[in-house]
């Protein structure tokens, strides 16, 4: 190898600032989207809400899609949907993020059921959650994961870099602090279904009331060992 041009290299690079000895770091992505693009993304802006009962689960969300809080782009957005027989899951964050996360928690659900031939317990299906966020390419989203198995009714909150928290209630989206004002107050441990969908309609309803990025409605979901059941009401006054 002596007198070769291998056993030069070093000699040739001695004149470069850099080290072929040492690992070479390499520079982070540019942000995908610029401030104005930011600006015209589809939110949710939202206030979702998640909650145990004596019967199972409820969860509701309000109805109004936005463009960064500032223009109301859409009155009847639906932010919860059915993802397993029986549980769900909320949109808070970018639409399209959202969509593309319950499209795909719902395709996992029932590939696992077709592979192993049982449905998936409410902790595989947290986990799951948490890994797909976590390592997954969905943009800005911040769901709540709602819903019953052998065990018992479970509520998760999950954040962007795939944080799984069990809990009684809890709440998302920018109108959060108005609607855990009222579920603070009126919250309890054994409320039945009718009773918890009375408590998450006024905790979306004192949200609407202050919240630019929420409004329009409430979606409410109810889900016990029978199934998920979605119902959309425009006038508060139908479910308090």
């Amino acid at each position: 190898m002596h007198g070769s041009d291998f056993s030069r290299n070093k000699e040739r690079l001695s004149g470069n600032d850099a080290n072929p000895y040492e690992p070479e770091i390499g520079s982070l992505p540019d942000n995908e989207f610029s401030q104005e693009d930011m600006k015209n993304i589809n939110k949710t802006g939202t206030t979702t809400i998640g909650m145990t009962t004596a019967d199972g689960v409820v969860m509701a969300t309000d109805m109004r899609a936005s463009l960064a809080g500032r223009f109301v782009s859409n009155k009847n957005v639906q932010k919860v949907e059915q993802i397993h027989p029986t549980a769900a899951l909320t949109m808070a964050g970018s639409v399209g993020g959202a969509q593309s996360f319950i499209r795909t928690m719902r395709i996992e659900s029932n590939l696992y059921e077709s592979r192993r031939g049982e449905q998936m317990s409410m902790q595989a299906l947290s986990t799951l959650a948490g890994n797909m966020l976590r390592g997954g390419p969905f943009f800005m989203v911040s769901p709540i994961l709602g819903g019953i198995d052998e065990e018992g009714s479970h509520i998760y909150s999950l954040d962007p870099a795939g944080g799984v928290m069990a809990d009684d209630y809890t709440v998302t989206g920018s109108g959060m602090q108005l609607a855990y004002g009222v579920l603070e107050q009126d919250y309890e441990e054994g409320l039945s279904n009718e009773e918890a969908k009375a408590v998450a309609a006024r905790g979306i309803k004192s949200a609407v009331e202050r919240d630019t990025g929420s409004g329009n409605g409430v979606f409410l979901a109810e889900i016990t060992e029978e199934g998920v059941d979605i119902t959309g009401h425009k006038d508060f006054d139908d479910v308090l």
